[in-house]
């Protein structure tokens, strides 16, 4: 990890806001384009806090019994949904945080819920199916039993929904009610990205690797040596470098040309325990990564997927989540202790800066 002091921010962070929720801080977001933040803790309260100044806007309790899973902000920044343990997704408003629709699947956990990329379809996996809800909470779509507990879905566009489960990754066309597509390994797939065109899909596994499909050609590759399980994974905006961690390293692969078969990854070694957060900035080669031992990096990435970092900040405990503004212009981050800290960002394009003072 860099040299820093807690609390401490260097190279491109700046002061910006600091508040605290009531209990450990798993998820995060920005809404209402940046003018928003909200955050859920483990025991199921909402916050939504003013996004330049950190006051507090309102305040929501205990939001699901048994705690909070999983927040999906909508893209227009107006809504958003949750999931708990309690079996239950809500739908509310971002502006009071004021309960829209509230949506009982059963008996069981909900880990894993999706606005599409055009805002039309909220997807949630429920066991081993996956529902897909309209804005106003009704139910448009249903899939088949998969095989197992499905274990992370993404969309590919507007109308396209992936799912990953044991042995397989498979594409539903959602308007046309059908599938598109599906695509096998023999594996434990415990995480999944799709690149923003929707044609590389790569999955991290339960035998610590990482696998990938390129959806236009078929061909799939494995890659493997990972001394944990890769459940962290992200794109940059074009598609071209993935990020990986299931360690305290980041390892980047590059997709331009003929990679990332046959190539050397890039490697990050920022942290000194493991990585519980990865997020590339909305545009550019920025990518932030939180960690176990409180620290925060960003770094700024050639096209081979190596780099260096440019500014690091102490968030104070294990980060629970990390979260770009919409402008790239601000990160923030959640930890254990229910700490949250927005830092001001001072974005740098060359990619002849290296290291920070």
């Amino acid at each position: 990890m860099p040299d820093i002091e807690p609390f401490s921010p260097r190279g491109m962070f700046h002061e910006g806001w600091s508040a605290e929720v009531d209990d450990y801080a798993i998820v995060c977001g920005w809404a209402l384009g940046g003018k928003l933040f909200i955050v859920g803790d483990v025991v199921g309260g909402l916050y939504g806090f003013e996004g330049d100044t950190g006051k507090l806007f309102w305040k929501k309790d205990e939001a699901h019994s048994g705690g909070l899973l999983a927040m999906s902000i909508h893209p227009n920044g107006e809504i958003f949904a949750t999931s708990g343990q309690d079996g239950i997704v809500r739908i509310l408003n971002c502006n009071n945080g004021e309960e829209i629709k509230a949506i009982k699947l059963g008996k069981g956990w909900v880990e894993h819920l999706s606005w599409s990329n055009g805002g039309l379809y909220l997807a949630v996996a429920f066991s081993k199916k996956v529902y897909v809800f309209n804005q106003d909470g009704n139910e448009q779509w249903v899939s088949e039993e998969h095989p197992s507990t499905v274990s992370a879905i993404s969309w590919s566009n507007k109308n396209e929904l992936a799912t990953a489960c044991y042995g397989r990754v498979t594409f539903f066309d959602i308007a046309n009610k059908k599938t598109n597509q599906k695509l096998e390994w023999q594996g434990s797939l415990v995480s999944m990205k799709l690149s923003p065109d929707g044609d590389i899909v790569a999955c991290g596994s339960q035998d610590n690797s990482v696998h990938f499909w390129r959806r236009s050609t078929g061909l799939d590759a494995e890659m493997t040596g990972y001394p944990g399980k890769p459940s962290h994974l992200s794109f940059d905006d074009s598609g071209m470098l993935l990020a990986t961690s299931g360690s305290e390293r980041i390892t980047v692969w590059s997709f331009s040309g003929n990679g990332p078969e046959g190539t050397m990854p890039g490697e990050l070694c920022h942290h000194t325990e493991p990585i519980s957060s990865l997020a590339f900035s909305n545009k550019g080669l920025l990518v932030a990564s939180g960690s176990r031992d409180g620290s925060v990096v960003a770094s700024f990435l050639k096209n081979d997927g190596n780099g260096d970092p440019v500014g690091a900040a102490f968030a104070g405990d294990l980060v629970g989540d990390i979260a770009w503004r919409p402008d790239d212009c601000a990160l923030a981050a959640v930890n254990a202790k229910g700490v949250v800290t927005v830092w001001n960002f001072k974005v740098r394009t060359s990619s002849s800066s290296k290291g920070f003072k």
